[in-house]
């Protein structure tokens, strides 16, 4: 089903028939997609519908088999710089946290910021405190296997937004949290998303971070699906 045309904001996010196969399987079947500067989405969906597949194709983590994607105005198709693209434009938090284990938890989150031009103070001072904001001051120098399963979400969070991107992109961000932890990510979610017109991208099935979605879409049969948000 393709979405409604009428837009007020630019589009950040901008899918066109896109498919992807891995083997015979089809689990991208024409998927359109479009999302404005500053919007917020939740998609969700039955287990092995491809959620994950579509965030990984916005990521430029993988290709579409065919189909075209713009994402800040690049086309995927003919990026080249993939490293600064996913350094500057995109922030992108693992459903599996995706942590290096053996590197204290500052210094995973400072690992987003090499390449950018912040010298290794500024780089530790931003780790530090974004670890703050996230009550995760305690963590900074304990390696992700001494931390539990919801400090590690948290740590990666704090990696995904380290560089301020455009756009976040997040597979079941609060799945691993409390309700008062994730409450908390999701605050934060939302302010750097009024300051910076950073657009969310989030994959859940949580329905408390459904509901402060600006739109809910239904990831099925290879389709994006709108649903209102109740």
């Amino acid at each position: 089903m393709s979405e409604p045309e009428s837009r007020s904001r630019p589009l950040v996010i901008e899918c066109r028939d896109v498919y992807k196969r891995f083997g015979g399987v089809e689990v991208l079947s024409g998927l359109d997609l479009a999302v404005e500067e500053g919007e917020f989405v939740a998609l969700s969906g039955a287990s092995g519908v491809g959620k994950s597949t579509l965030l990984h194709l916005l990521a430029a983590l993988d290709r579409p088999t065919s189909g075209r994607i713009v994402v800040a105005g690049q086309d995927l198709a003919e990026l080249r710089a993939v490293n600064r693209y996913r350094r500057s434009v995109i922030g992108i938090v693992f459903q599996l946290h995706n942590l290096l284990p053996h590197m204290p938890a500052g210094r995973n989150v400072e690992l987003a910021m090499f390449g950018t031009r912040l010298s290794a103070h500024q780089r530790s001072q931003r780790a530090a405190e974004l670890l703050a904001q996230l009550d995760l001051s305690h963590t900074i120098d304990r390696s992700p296997t001494r931390l539990s399963g919801g400090e590690r979400q948290r740590v990666a969070i704090a990696r995904a937004i380290a560089n301020r991107p455009r756009i976040l992109l997040a597979d079941e961000p609060t799945g691993n949290l409390d309700p008062i932890a994730a409450d908390s990510v999701m605050s934060l979610l939302e302010q750097l998303r009024e300051e910076q017109e950073m657009s969310l991208v989030v994959v859940t099935h949580d329905p408390t971070v459904v509901a402060r979605a600006d739109r809910r879409l239904v990831l099925e049969h290879g389709l994006v699906v709108a649903s209102p948000v109740s």
